[in-house]
């Protein structure tokens, strides 16, 4: 026992002598690198400021030492110091080493990346050195700068420092090669033209994929506008290559080399350069608009708002044939479809030209923080649901889809149509499925102007346009009721709508579950009230939120020419989001009301009603979603923010909309009872809900130099309980704070004032909408629409 004993020390005495010669060893070796590295440093130090020129020959050494040595140890940071004198030798082979050493040094790590990124002077150089004759160099340089530009800190400092200008301005001096010569490898674009204007533009686009808003802008137009061009035609012809799957097996066939650039990125680049330009998106001329829809006449839009707006269905006949002129807001679009010579003509190439448009939240108020979301997918073909339907109605009320979701329900991964899948639809046409598009008002100029015509018509931030194609003789949704308003405008065709009366006063709310259509029974009990129309090409049929309607082809010889058999037709819709109906406006005027009294919580519990004050605001939040929940009247679209083609119709509406307003202020101070309230509140405290979440959009509205952090607190922090406790300890003055609150509210607001911060809430919100649809309609290659 003693000699095993005696043997386990003596091999864990050799395992500690091992592992301490270990640690010697490599201390040793860090300090001979950290010698060497000094060394180094000296030598080149004392070689330029002797004469660099005579001494570039040791230069050179030391700098090719120094590149391969980055292999087994970091750069010091003296040897760093010395890189902005190097880079500006005029010796090109020391200009080109260090250039190099920067490049490698900034892939080694974060930390040498942020280092390198704080020295000026080496990212001005290496910026400046993009330009030089000597393509070595130049190329060198490009490279450096892609490296620098893997971190976020890297992009930033190149974007401080205009790096996009000079290689913008480089690649359109170096690039010769139109940019129809690509092809495609996987989702990687594959160039004939040579490396380094490949090199420069992949770089301008990690740069363009970096930049904030205000960067953009700061890009010279020219610049912008010529590298967006080119952009543009190179990705027709990528769309051209990914339709048809002619992408390359390898890498190096055909005489393609690869570029590291991925369709994604170029889309994201074209997206982003298209949001600060706006070219894409034609000027809205809302007097065209106007007489386009409603086309009655002087005042028409007035008569159209008092009869029929959010209360019936409406015809609008084309007795005029005012859609075959050329001046109609249709037009453009009409001849599109008209240049085509048949139905089967039209629809591939349609389906062809277009890529997906991923969903934009209602609430987003960033356009950028929508790009890095979906970065992934720009440019992606067209996704079934999202973008396209292609569906039929079998016994009235079952939806037959043409392309079948997967048996797996678990897989969540998109069905991207391809050109298989787009001759299928030309196929599923003529079996009598409806081909159902959404989202035209980002593929088309034409149809984009109307949309926004038509929102600022309505003052809502956008309006949407979905296309529909239905073979004859057949009916593609099902009797459905909508929570959106719809225009359908009739386009091609003839179809026949029948439109059943809504079984409630209630407005029907967008994101808010509805009733389902209930089948034959619900139908037949509602027959003898129901509205049948026959829209003919120009006729646009008005159908307000809440009323079911369903729509089916017909055929009839003795009276329409064969084209007539089938319909096409666009539907706009008006969705009226939380914040632009009349609860919205009240929620706003409380807002505003509330940041005028300066009233604010005391955090050390010494003023109850400071505190009550605040709590009763937020009570009288949750009250008003209630009566919007429940009073009509509060669910309406507010026009406030409407923009008229007259200034008649705007002085009609403007009094309108004050008489609406305080007849909606007076039903608050008459009706809305604390302990109503106060019910609410419990109720949704017993259900763990926060009753803000609903609200909590009016945060947007909340300037930081207008209240301090507590007053916001209040409104965008609270917590769920929205200070139920406090109102319930303090319930014999918490009714007084409250109707006081309320009644003073009543009393003191001022509609002009509301009405300016409200329409800075809608433009936040319209800006955004306009932003997507510049970048969408810059992503869509269709022509004949201009």
């Amino acid at each position: 026992m003693d000699e095993q004993l005696q043997q386990q020390q003596r091999q864990m005495k050799k395992k500690k002598k091992k592992s301490k010669g270990k640690i010697i060893n490599k201390k040793r070796k860090t300090e001979e690198e950290n010698l060497e590295s000094n060394t180094l440093f000296g030598l080149i130090l004392a070689a330029i400021c002797t004469n660099a020129n005579a001494n570039k020959h040791l230069i050179k050494q030391c700098l090719n030492h120094l590149y391969l040595s980055l292999v087994s140890h970091d750069l010091s940071a003296p040897i760093i110091s010395l890189l902005p004198v190097l880079l500006k030798s005029k010796c090109g082979e020391i200009v080109c080493r260090s250039v190099e050493i920067v490049g490698a040094v900034s892939l080694m790590s974060f930390q040498l990346n942020e280092m390198i990124s704080s020295e000026c002077e080496i990212v001005k150089s290496l910026i400046m050195l993009l330009g030089s004759t000597k393509r070595k160099i130049s190329m060198a340089a490009c490279n450096a700068i892609m490296d620098l530009s893997t971190t976020a800190v890297g992009q930033q400092r190149l974007l401080e420092l205009s790096a996009i200008d000079k290689l913008i301005l480089s690649f359109v001096q170096a690039s010769k090669s139109p940019a129809g010569i690509v092809s495609l490898y996987a989702d990687v674009i594959m160039f004939k033209e040579g490396g380094f204007p490949i090199m420069l533009l992949h770089a301008a686009i990690i740069l363009i994929n970096s930049c904030t808003i205000e960067q953009m802008h700061n890009i010279p137009t020219e610049l912008s506008d010529t590298l967006l061009v080119y952009l543009r035609g190179l990705w027709d012809e990528v769309c051209k290559q990914r339709i048809l799957s002619t992408s390359l097996k390898c890498g190096q066939e055909k005489g393609f080399r690869t570029s590291n650039i991925k369709t994604n990125n170029l889309a994201e680049s074209i997206f982003r350069l298209s949001i600060t330009r706006g070219h894409y998106r034609v000027p809205v001329d809302i007097d065209n608009v106007k007489r386009s829809i409603f086309d009655l006449g002087e005042g028409s839009f007035g008569h159209f708002l008092s009869n029929y707006w959010e209360v019936s269905p409406h015809l609008i006949r084309d007795a005029k044939k005012t859609s075959t002129r050329q001046d109609n807001s249709f037009s453009p679009f009409v001849q599109f479809l008209k240049s085509k010579e048949a139905v089967h003509s039209f629809l591939p190439s349609i389906l062809k030209s277009i890529t997906s448009c991923p969903p934009i939240a209602s609430d987003e108020l960033n356009i950028l923080h929508f790009v890095k979301e979906v970065r992934n997918h720009f440019g992606s073909p067209i996704i079934y649901h999202q973008d396209i339907r292609v569906i039929k109605t079998q016994s009235r009320e079952r939806e037959l889809h043409y392309f079948q979701e997967k048996s797996d329900s678990s897989c969540l991964a998109p069905h991207i149509l391809h050109i298989d899948d787009i001759l299928k639809c030309e196929e599923a046409y003529k079996e009598g499925y409806s081909i159902a598009l959404r989202g035209m008002e980002f593929r088309f100029q034409s149809i984009a102007a109307i949309a926004d015509g038509l929102a600022s018509l309505f003052g809502q931030p956008s309006a949407g346009v979905n296309m529909y194609l239905t073979p004859p003789n057949s009916q593609g949704l099902a009797c459905h009721s909508d929570d959106h308003c719809v225009f359908v405008c009739q386009i091609m065709g003839v179809k026949r709508w029948t439109i059943f009366p809504r079984s409630s006063l209630q407005l029907p709310r967008l994101y808010e579950p509805m009733d389902s259509w209930h089948g034959l029974e619900v139908e037949n009990r509602m027959l003898d009230e129901c509205k049948q129309f026959l829209l003919e090409e120009g006729d646009i049929l008005y159908i307000p939120r809440g009323f079911p309607h369903e729509a089916r082809t017909i055929i009839d010889d003795d009276k329409f020419d064969k084209t007539a058999e089938f319909s096409l037709h666009l539907t706009l819709a008006i969705e009226i989001e939380p914040p632009f109906a009349w609860e919205g406006f009240i929620q706003v005027a409380l807002c505003c009301w509330d940041q005028k009294q300066k009233v604010f919580p005391d955090t050390h519990g010494h003023s109850v009603s400071g505190s009550l004050h605040v709590v009763s605001v937020n009570l009288l939040h949750v009250a008003i979603k209630q009566f919007g929940n429940l009073d009509p009247a509060f669910q309406k679209a507010c026009l406030v923010g409407a923009i008229s083609s007259t200034s008649s119709t705007e002085g009609w509406l403007g009094t309108c909309q004050r008489t609406l307003f305080w007849h909606l202020i007076s039903i608050i101070n008459t009706e809305l009872k604390f302990s109503d309230a106060l019910k609410l509140l419990e109720e949704a405290v017993q259900k763990h809900e926060d009753p803000l979440e609903q609200i909590r959009w009016l945060k947007d509205l909340i300037l930081e130099e207008e209240v301090t952090k507590s007053q916001r607190c209040s409104i965008s922090n609270s917590d769920n309980g929205c200070g139920f406790h406090l109102l319930r300890n303090h319930r014999d003055i918490a009714e007084d704070v409250f109707t006081e609150v309320k009644s003073k509210f009543c009393k003191e607001i001022v509609f002009e004032e509301v009405e300016q911060r409200y329409k800075v809430m809608l433009e936040k919100y319209r800006k955004v909408r306009e932003q997507y649809t510049d970048g969408m309609l810059s992503l869509h290659c269709i022509t004949g629409d201009s």
